[in-house]
């Protein structure tokens, strides 16, 4: 895992050179094309990734994006109606049974089916419409890291060319040296309280949600640590009650237009007693709520979740073996799972 996650800058650059130009040409399609939906079918790591998009697109174009359950297909055998909408499915492997049957049947439906897939020796890779590679090379730990990272990567990019957002376009070039200076990110403070205690929220709002849910689920499958991902605002629905004093909450707070309310939310979980850790931008405003969490602007506030992550892998494999375990081979879990 920590090798895979020293490797993710150079498996964006990968990406960025080999399929700049075809997602590019992507994004132009999409924007004549005007689709009225956009659809999502992913699980895991890989559904975060899909969260990201989600942020992307619904704020930069205003434009619904859908999560489905692959089940809905899978198991239950309903009857998609897509008729004009675009399927992103995002896989490592593109091998699972469910994430097959809904592309299959959301294809017969009438969507364009885009799969972003690592593996492009999959089924989802080959049977779809127009296949982006991710180019992150062989991912040998249980753990997804650079496999994320270039999903997420790749979502960007085709968020930045759908939009014809020229200030992402341009971050995106940079992003590989920032994901690099991301790496030497000493988080261990944070790492410390998470190690030692039973449970934790991890929260974000807009594209930095998807972090967070994804180092909810890392927290749980490497380090054996119980977590739940909120946003910001929902937190303040119910899930306050459970912050007794010193309960950890970690916080991905970019610089963007949700920074006034997410600080105030963070103030609000301080008053009540959490050990409140907030990851944001060194570039970014000084002060705040709780014990920041430094790391290296990633040109863009859309981007900056991104460093956040890489920085947040390498604090929670040193969380797991600091307390015995070992993060690439958990004992209940496998690299490729193949649900129904």
């Amino acid at each position: 895992m920590a090798r895979e996650t020293r490797e993710a800058p150079a498996a964006v650059a990968r990406l960025l050179h080999h399929e700049g130009g075809t997602i590019a040409a992507l994004g132009r399609r999409l924007a004549a094309a005007a689709p009225p939906l956009v659809v999502t079918c992913a699980r895991g790591s890989s559904d975060h990734a899909a969260h990201y998009l989600k942020y992307l697109l619904e704020t930069m174009l205003g434009l619904p994006v859908a999560s489905m359950g692959p089940s809905v297909a899978s198991v239950y055998g309903t009857r998609l109606r897509l008729r004009g909408a675009i399927l992103v499915t995002i896989s490592q492997s593109g091998r699972s049974p469910d994430l097959i049957a809904f592309q299959a049947a959301a294809r017969t439906g009438g969507a364009l089916a885009i799969a972003l897939v690592n593996d492009t020796t999959g089924p989802v890779a080959e049977q779809a419409d127009i296949v982006v590679p991710l180019h992150a090379g062989a991912e040998v730990s249980v753990a997804a890291t650079k496999s994320f990272i270039a999903s997420a990567a790749a979502a960007a990019a085709l968020a930045a060319a759908w939009s014809g957002d020229a200030a992402l376009t341009a971050a995106l070039g940079a992003l590989p040296a920032r994901l690099e200076a991301a790496l030497a990110c000493d988080w261990s403070a944070a790492g410390t309280v998470l190690g030692a205690a039973p449970s934790c929220y991890m929260l974000g709002r807009g594209p930095a949600l998807a972090i967070a849910h994804e180092a909810a689920l890392k927290a749980k499958e490497v380090a054996g640590r119980h977590a739940e991902a909120f946003s910001l605002a929902e937190v303040m629905h119910g899930p306050l009650q459970l912050v007794a004093p010193g309960f950890p909450v970690l916080a991905f707070v970019p610089d963007d237009a949700a920074l006034s309310a997410n600080q105030a939310a963070l103030a609000r979980l301080e008053a009540v007693g959490g050990r409140v850790f907030a990851a944001r931008p060194a570039n970014g405003p000084a002060g705040g709520p709780g014990t920041a969490l430094a790391v290296p602007s990633c040109g863009h506030p859309d981007l900056d979740p991104l460093g956040m992550a890489v920085a947040y892998y390498g604090m929670i494999e040193a969380v797991a073996r600091a307390r015995g375990l070992d993060p690439d081979r958990p004992s209940h879990l496998s690299k490729v799972t193949k649900t129904l």
